[in-house]
């Protein structure tokens, strides 16, 4: 897998194995980054801090958002317990591109949620379904 540096990963991971199955480029919200320098200084769970919450998420429901197709999230910690509330969601972002990199020195940033390449966001869904764990955390 290509590292992308400043950026975020999300990683498919086989429980059983550890392997690594699948990477894809993903933003972290901007309040997680106030300087914007790409990479994540903190977290938060609070409404309006535009920052990503750390811990363990389960994937719900998909539906049709202002980003097209989008998923919800459960916040399964007291970290991310708002995620609900906060509409921490899994969502494609023209933002999330890797040609921004060079460009920018890093991807966008989202308000909070998982956002991933619009090419990409449906791959990712469809692998993760309903019921399945993201965890959200510093490498």
């Amino acid at each position: 897998t290509q590292h992308l540096e400043p950026c975020a990963v999300l990683d498919l991971v086989d429980v059983a194995t550890g392997r690594i199955e699948r990477s894809w480029l993903v933003a972290h919200g901007s309040g997680s980054d106030p300087a914007g320098t790409g990479m994540v200084q903190s977290f938060s769970n609070r409404l309006g801090s535009n920052a990503t919450s750390r811990g363990a998420y389960l994937t719900a429901n998909p539906y049709d958002g202002k980003y097209g197709r989008s998923q919800r999230l459960i916040g399964l910690d007291p970290e991310n317990d708002m995620a609900m509330d906060r509409a921490i969601v899994i969502h494609g972002a023209p933002y999330v591109d890797p040609a921004l990199i060079p460009v920018q020195g890093r991807i966008g940033r989202s308000q909070g949620c998982f956002a991933f390449e619009l090419d990409e966001v449906g791959a990712v869904m469809n692998l993760l379904g309903e019921g399945r764990m993201i965890y959200a955390g510093m490498a």
